[in-house]
C-alpha cells in the first residue's frame, strides 16, 4: 500500500496547471505545462492511496488497472517497476492518461468524503516518464505462429487487437481507410488534447514489434479487399471500424451551407494544425459558429473553433446543465452525470442548456445566418417546447456534435453477411466472433459508441479470442466480456 496516513496528511487534489489561457489560444499544443513542483506533487498525490481493502477503482476501470499497486511504486520513485504495472493491463496509458475520462477516480474509496486520488494524472506521469527514460521497448515475439489476422481499423481497439496479437506470434496487418494511421486519435482529437507524436511513438514501437500498418485502403471497396477476399488471404479477421454513422439534425433548413458534421470539420483542423495544406477548409475565423451537442466532441469543437479566431461560439445542449454534486440516483461508486469543466470550456465561448434547434435560418446566398431555438422541459422523458423561450442565434458556422449511431454496414459488413442489431452494433457472441468463421468484432463496432478505455478493453479481450480460435489457447488476458448478442443459429 502506499503511505498509510498520506490520505490524512494530503486532503485535496494537486493536478498540474494549464497554460495561460490566451497564451495557449495561439497555438495547438496540449494545455498542460510542466514545472519543478509536479514530482512533489505527484508523490504527495500518490500516497493518497489508502489501504481500502477492496480497491473499487478497479471496478471502475474496464482494463482492471492494477491503481493501487502503481501509486505505492510512484511515490516510492519506483517508475520502472510502476511502469510494468501499468502496461501490464493497458497498452496505451499515454492515450487514457489525456483522453480517458477516469471512471477509476469515481469509483476511488477515497471519493466517499474527500477529494478522489488523482489516478489519471499519475498513470499519465508513469507513462511519460517512461518514455523519457527510455523504457518503453518493442516487445518483438520469441517465433511466429504462421497465422495471418486482418485488423480492420487503427482506432484504439484495432490497435490494442493488434499489438497483443503480434506480440504472441501472429502476423497482423492493420487496414485503416485514411491516409495515416490512428483512427479518431489521429484526425477526431484535436492537438491540444494530445499531439500526435504521442501517437506517433507508439505505432513506431508496434511497427517494430513486427505489426504491419496498411493506411489509405478502403475495405470492401478498394480491389483485393472484399470480405471474401479477406477470408481468403487471412487466418482471422476482427472488424474494429467503430461506429462511425453520425448523428443529423433533421429540422427545416438542414439543406444550407455551413453546416457540417463534427468529423468533416476537427480532421480539417487537425490536418491544417500540423502544417498541412488543406484545400476549402471549413474554417471558424471570422465567424458566429453554434455548436450543438455538449459532450467532449462538441468540447473538442469549441477548442478548435476558439483557436481558429471566430467571433463568438454558443455550445447547445438539449439536456437541462447537471449539478455540481452526485445526483441521488447515482451513487458512489457509479459515474455520475455532474457539470464538467473542460480546458476548452476555460477558454471562452457560452454553454447552453436545454434548448432545442427549430429551424436553421438562411441568407439570400443560401448559407446559415442563423439558429431560431426555444428551451425545452422534459416530460416523460420527452423534450417539450417551452412557450415563450423562443429566440434567434445568429451563426455562419454550424457544427453538429451530437454522436454516432451505429456501424456502416455499406462494404465489408455486407460483403460478410453478417447480422447488425436494432442498435446498429454487428452482432457477436461471448467470444467476440461473429456467425461467421474467423471474423470477430472489437470496440464499438461491437459494443456501440463508447470511451476509449472501453476500446482498448475489448481490443484486448477480443485478441485473447481471436488467439484461442488459431490455436486453440492462449495466454493473453481478457479484461471483459463483450456486450452479449445472441446469434441465431
Amino acid at each position: 500500500m502506499a503511505d498509510p496516513r498520506g490520505f490524512l496528511k494530503t486532503r485535496d487534489r494537486e493536478l498540474p496547471a494549464r497554460r495561460p489561457v490566451p497564451i495557449r489560444l495561439q497555438d495547438w499544443r496540449e494545455v498542460y505545462e510542466k514545472s519543478p513542483e509536479d514530482e512533489a506533487a505527484l508523490t504527495r498525490q500518490a500516497g493518497r492511496c489508502m489501504d481500502c481493502g477492496i480497491p473499487f477503482c478497479h471496478n471502475g476501470c474496464p482494463l482492471g488497472n492494477l491503481i493501487p499497486e502503481w501509486n505505492d511504486l510512484t511515490r516510492l520513485g519506483r517508475f520502472d517497476e510502476a511502469i510494468e504495472r501499468l502496461h501490464a493491463t493497458n497498452n496505451f496509458p499515454d492515450f487514457t492518461g489525456r483522453l480517458c475520462p477516469a471512471p477509476c477516480e469515481t469509483s476511488c474509496v477515497l471519493g466517499i468524503n474527500q477529494p478522489a486520488v488523482t489516478i489519471k494524472n499519475i498513470e499519465l506521469s508513469i507513462i511519460d516518464k517512461a518514455f523519457e527514460d527510455g523504457l518503453v521497448e518493442p516487445l518483438v515475439p520469441g517465433r511466429l505462429t504462421g497465422s495471418t489476422v486482418a485488423v480492420i481499423g487503427s482506432g484504439p481497439a484495432g490497435l490494442a487487437t493488434a499489438q497483443q496479437l503480434t506480440r504472441v506470434g501472429h502476423t497482423v496487418a492493420v487496414f485503416e481507410r485514411d491516409d495515416a494511421i490512428g483512427g479518431l486519435l489521429r484526425y477526431g482529437i484535436p492537438e491540444f488534447k494530445m499531439e500526435k507524436a504521442v501517437l506517433d511513438r507508439r505505432l513506431a514501437q508496434m511497427e517494430a514489434e513486427g505489426t504491419r500498418f496498411r493506411p489509405g485502403v478502403a475495405v470492401g471497396f478498394d480491389a483485393g479487399t472484399t470480405g471474401t477476399d479477406l477470408l481468403e488471404r487471412y487466418d482471422a479477421v476482427v472488424l474494429a471500424m467503430g461506429a462511425t454513422v453520425r448523428r443529423d439534425l433533421p429540422v427545416p433548413g438542414r439543406d444550407l451551407d455551413g453546416i457540417h458534421q463534427a468529423m468533416d470539420y476537427l480532421p480539417q483542423g487537425n490536418r491544417a494544425a500540423l502544417g498541412e495544406s488543406v484545400p476549402d477548409q471549413i474554417t471558424a475565423e471570422g465567424k458566429d459558429v453554434v455548436i450543438i451537442g455538449g459532450g467532449d466532441t462538441g468540447a473538442d469543437c469549441l477548442g478548435t473553433a476558439l483557436r481558429q479566431g471566430a467571433r463568438s461560439v454558443t455550445q447547445l445542449e438539449i439536456m437541462p446543465r447537471p449539478g455540481e454534486d452526485r445526483p441521488e440516483g447515482q451513487p458512489w461508486p457509479t459515474y455520475p452525470m455532474i457539470y464538467r469543466v473542460a480546458s476548452a470550456h476555460e477558454e471562452g465561448g457560452d454553454r447552453v442548456y436545454a434548448t432545442s434547434t427549430a429551424e436553421f435560418v438562411g441568407d439570400e446566398h443560401g448559407r446559415v445566418s442563423e439558429l431560431r431555438v426555444h428551451e425545452v422541459e422534459f416530460v416523460d422523458g420527452r423534450p417539450a417546447p417551452v412557450e415563450g423561450t423562443e429566440r434567434v442565434i445568429p451563426a455562419q458556422l454550424v457544427l453538429l456534435a451530437m454522436g454516432f449511431t451505429s456501424v456502416e454496414t455499406d462494404g465489408v459488413v455486407s460483403q460478410l453477411g453478417l447480422d447488425v442489431d436494432q442498435r446498429g452494433r454487428i452482432v457477436r457472441d461471448h467470444q467476440f466472433a461473429t456467425r461467421v468463421p474467423g471474423v470477430f468484432v472489437a470496440g464499438d463496432a461491437g459494443r456501440g459508441q463508447s470511451l476509449i478505455v472501453w476500446a482498448i478493453a475489448e481490443g484486448r479481450s477480443a485478441a485473447a479470442a481471436v488467439d484461442s480460435y488459431l490455436r486453440g489457447h492462449t495466454e493473453l488476458p481478457a479484461p471483459i466480456e463483450p456486450t452479449t448478442v445472441s446469434i441465431a443459429v
